[in-house]
Order: structure tokens, then sequence, then C-alpha cells
């Protein structure tokens, strides 16, 4: 298929790629840096009938829109941010118990409590394990506009075959920039099929009144958890074969360090990257083959060390290299900073 180059925001993106996925309708709540995603929705329903728009008093009822659309069988999905993710985690944990395909992008803002309507990278926790959970969904991290298209595709094909709450976990610097995005790399999409009227589908239970009988229920989730997790989990290295540094970055800091190491190589620096692509279910492995050759390892977030204590958790057994963070809490980190960060620490 030919190249099909177009200039977009990541907001238009993630509309583009959850209508070539075959999402039919939206339930959600404006909130900043995501809402030109629920007007652009809004005004493609207007002009197409299948499509079907909720805008609900808040994002706790959007949520639990998007479980009554799945459950009639139609591909639902829903936006957020911030505050706002606080609030949905509720429907979505219904949705864990309920093995319900619930898509949701998430454009992160700092924090705590209402803080910016910006950028950062501090919802990781909250995304992952929100809620009284535990954590049986997939969270997705883009690094740029080109894989937030595709990743967005890929998140509804996830929640549907596996039958995962699936979170694309962006930022108000990838849904706001605009960025040139090849829209011919389309992925098949995923068929839907009515959840509550299924004949296999004897009673959708969520509440338990003996704790032997909730253990039960988790350990079935847990072990389809397991086993889905083989499939989904995915990771990028770049140039860590022989890396004396490994940094470890993810989303849009990823991108920034992923320059970083392209340019410091070209200065003879054996630096590589570890990219987790999926945050939840983590790259265990390849975080741990990445690190191997490696002396130092640079942990770069744009939070207090959420991201840190993940990879330091992972690697506990599998490394003594030396840790070194650069951690910047609701700001952004460039490539440049990350460069000269290495530079000190070589």
């Amino acid at each position: 298929m030919a190249v099909k180059k177009e200039l977009l925001t990541g907001n238009d993106v993630v509309l583009k790629a959850a209508l070539l996925a075959g999402a039919e309708y939206f339930a959600g709540y404006p909130i900043t840096p995501s809402t030109e995603i629920m007007n652009g929705w809004a005004k493609e329903a207007a002009d197409n009938p299948k499509l079907l728009f909720l805008q609900t008093e808040d994002e706790t009822s959007a949520g639990m829109a998007v479980i009554g659309g799945l459950l009639a069988g139609k591909k639902t999905w829903t936006v957020t941010s911030g505050v706002g993710h606080i609030l949905i985690q509720d429907p979505l944990v219904l949705a864990e118990t309920l093995s319900l395909p619930f898509v949701m992008y998430v454009g992160q803002r700092g924090g705590p409590s209402t803080g910016t309507v910006i950028y950062s990278q501090q919802e990781l926790n909250l995304a992952r394990y929100g809620g009284n959970s535990e954590g049986l969904r997939v969270v997705y991290a883009p690094s740029n506009i080109q894989e937030l298209f595709e990743i967005t595709q890929k998140a509804f094909n996830t929640a549907w075959r596996y039958r995962l709450p699936t979170i694309i976990l962006g930022d108000g610097y990838l849904t706001k920039t605009l960025s040139p995005v090849d829209t011919s790399r389309v992925i098949p999409a995923e068929k839907a099929e009515a959840i509550f009227l299924n004949k296999d589908v004897k009673n959708l239970r969520n509440c338990f009144s003996r704790e032997d009988e909730l253990a039960e229920h988790l350990n079935i989730l847990f072990a389809k958890y397991a086993a889905a997790s083989r499939q989904i989990v995915e990771s990028e290295s770049y140039k860590t074969n022989d890396a004396k540094i490994v940094i470890f970055a993810w989303g849009t800091v990823g991108f920034a360090a992923k320059v970083a190491v392209a340019n410091l190589r070209k200065q003879n620096k054996r630096v590589g990257l570890f990219r987790p692509i999926t945050m939840r279910p983590f790259d265990d492995r390849g975080a741990i083959k990445a690190v191997q050759k490696a002396d130092k390892i640079l942990i770069a977030e744009s939070s207090g060390g959420q991201f840190g204590r993940i990879v330091r958790e992972t690697l506990t057994q599998a490394t003594d290299a030396e840790y070194v963070r650069l951690y910047k809490p609701a700001e952004g980190i460039t490539s440049e900073e990350i460069e000269a960060k290495i530079k000190e620490i070589y």
C-alpha cells in the first residue's frame, strides 16, 4: 500500500485510529488535554448515524456507559486524563472482573490534584494498578505520534481478542503535537460481538459473598492474564548488545532517549536504550537481557520514580550495575538533557 502522509495532532490520530479499528460508540466527559478527541467524535457521529455518542455527567458515568455498550456488543471506548483517570478506575476494575474489552486513551497531565493541564508521566501507577484491583489490564505506552496511530488500533484488537481492559497511556505533549503520520498503516480490525447475549455467558458476576469464591474467580482471571501476557508483552531494545550504559525510558521520554542514543553512538559512546511498549504486562525478560553488559543504568522519567521502582524491582537479581536517576516530575525531558547526563556519568 502506498504511503499516505497527513499532518495531524496526537488527538487527531487517536480519533482516526479508533474509527479504523471499528469503534462504534463513545462515552466520555471533557477534560484537557484530551477533549479534542471527544469533540472530534461528536462531529463524526453527527454526520454518521452508525456512530453513537454520549457525553455523561462525569468520568465514572462515562466508564459505566462504556460497559453498557460493550455488553451490547458495540466497540465502545472513552478518553480521559488526570483527575478523570482517577474517577474512571471504578468502572475499569468492574470491566476487569467481567473480562470486558474496555478501551481508554489517557492523556497524562501533572499532579497531584488538578496540577497542570499540560504534561507528565505521573499516571503510570494509576494506569497499571488503579482501583481495588490486581491490575488485570493492558497498558500501552506510545513514544511518538506514528506509534500512537498504530498502537491505538492495536489496543482495540488486544482488548477484544483477549477480553482485557486496555489503556493507551499518552500525555499532553503527545496529544497536542502536530506531526506527519503515515495513515496507510492500517491494522485489520478484530470482530466485536454482543457479550451479554452470548449463549455461553450465563451470568456476569462482580460481587461475591465469600472470600473463597472471589479467590477462585481471581485465580481463573490470573491464569487467563498470564497466558495472554505472553502474546501481548512488547518492548524495544535499541543498541543494547554492547552497551556500557543502558537508558530506561518510556513514552515520549523514550523517544527523546532514542535520539540521544543515536547521537551518542556517533561519538563512539557505548550507550543503549530499553523502552517498554507495554507498561503492563512489563517485559521482564527483555529488560534483563538489555543490561547484561551494562555498568550503569540511567532511568529517565517525568515523575518522581514511578517507573524507576518498576525497573529496580525487575532487575534486582539480574545486574550489579549502578543506577543513575534523571527524574523531572511533571516536566518534559529533552534528548539534549539525556545526552548531557550520559556524558556526565560515562
